[in-house]
């Protein structure tokens, strides 16, 4: 049997199979950040998953940067999502929510009073991104003051919260693909010389931060944390990903986390890179479950389980075109084609309207 499909204790959560849900960006909540109706049958329809990890999620006003994303940082937000998750339960399903604060990769178009974005230095993306008005230059960013780092951390510890208030089964820091955590432990975006850049160990310290105030807001067995070691989205590199990377998973061990998750995509997904992997050092390093993510399909993901280098496997694309996933690794069966025009932005088009196995064998 492929090891994807036997079950996993996952920190305080026992899952039924190892096929994570990855957090997918699909730009279908309000205006005002709120998750909707179309959103909560989209999670349930997907609710077979071992465990579903939502899409990235705005913690604060601050946090923003993508049109139409989802927040958790006021009520009318923690009612949309308790829908969501009471779908997802009802259906069995188990599902976490992935806080979110964009840092540099956002634009005065998202922020209050159009106030610049923030990041540890002032070092703007190159490049454009898509605001409500089209595509725009990323503007150069403020450098955060340091007595301004802890109202942050602070408001990972409130959004943590909020999550617990709306049914979540725990949460995931994302400190991946260029937010505003990954721009803390990175060196081309971090140019500090105060007690949170330079060195290894300062550039880590704001996730340690935040990972001690997010697990202290809940409980560790709900908390994981996702890292892209290598990934250059966002405009992001590092000198020496081992050592900042290596130091950030050894780091995380004092808390003992549900899991640490790595994007590290295969030779010939769109985001790999032609650097050395790092997830096999981050492996050895990390005493918890272990998830990689980034181009796997059943085949692959079951050897990568079966060698050790994983606990489970995340997937992404194939999840969000095929809401019966599972049934369809398990038995083989083909997968829809996904469509990428609306993998962004719409409602329903390209969202929850892909065919599960039992309604493609009512059409035939």
């Amino acid at each position: 049997m492929n090891p994807l499909y036997t079950p996993f204790q996952l920190g305080e959560i026992a899952l039924p199979n190892r096929l994570v849900m990855a957090p997918l960006t699909r730009g279908r909540a309000s205006r005002e950040r709120v998750p909707n109706e179309v959103m909560v049958e989209y999670y349930r329809q997907r609710a077979s998953a071992g465990l579903i990890i939502n899409e990235a999620t705005i913690i604060s006003e601050q946090a923003a940067g993508w049109v139409d994303s989802p927040g958790i940082y006021n009520a009318a937000q923690v009612q949309g999502w308790l829908k969501v998750t009471k779908a997802v339960h009802a259906e069995g399903g188990r599902i976490f929510l992935q806080l979110w604060h964009m840092g540099r990769a956002s634009h005065t178009d998202f922020q209050p009073a159009g106030a610049l974005p923030v990041a540890p230095s002032a070092i703007a993306i190159r490049g454009e991104t898509h605001t409500y008005e089209g595509q725009k230059p990323y503007p150069v960013p403020r450098a955060l003051e340091t007595d301004e780092i802890a109202g942050l951390v602070e408001d990972y510890a409130r959004a943590t919260r909020l999550a617990r208030e709306a049914g979540f089964d725990g949460v995931e820091i994302h400190a991946a693909n260029g937010y505003l955590i990954d721009q803390f432990l990175r060196d081309c975006s971090n140019h500090r010389t105060d007690q949170y850049g330079g060195t290894v160990e300062n550039r880590a310290r704001f996730l340690v931060e935040v990972t001690r105030a997010v697990t202290n807001a809940w409980s560790p067995g709900r908390v994981g944390v996702r890292l892209s070691p290598t990934g250059a989205f966002n405009d992001m590199q590092d000198t020496a990903p081992e050592e900042v990377f290596g130091y950030a998973a050894g780091q995380l061990n004092a808390f003992g986390l549900a899991y640490l998750h790595v994007s590290e995509p295969l030779p010939g997904h769109p985001l790999a890179t032609n650097l050395p992997p790092v997830a096999p050092l981050l492996r050895q390093k990390f005493e918890g479950p272990f998830i990689l993510n980034g181009g796997y399909n059943a085949e692959s993901g079951g050897e990568a389980i079966s060698s050790g280098a994983a606990d489970l496997i995340s997937f992404g694309v194939p999840f969000l075109a095929n809401p019966d996933l599972v049934e369809r690794f398990r038995t083989g069966a083909a997968l829809n084609a996904p469509d990428y025009a609306t993998f962004y932005f719409g409602g329903a088009k390209g969202y929850t309207d892909y065919p599960n196995l039992e309604e493609l064998g009512a059409r035939s």
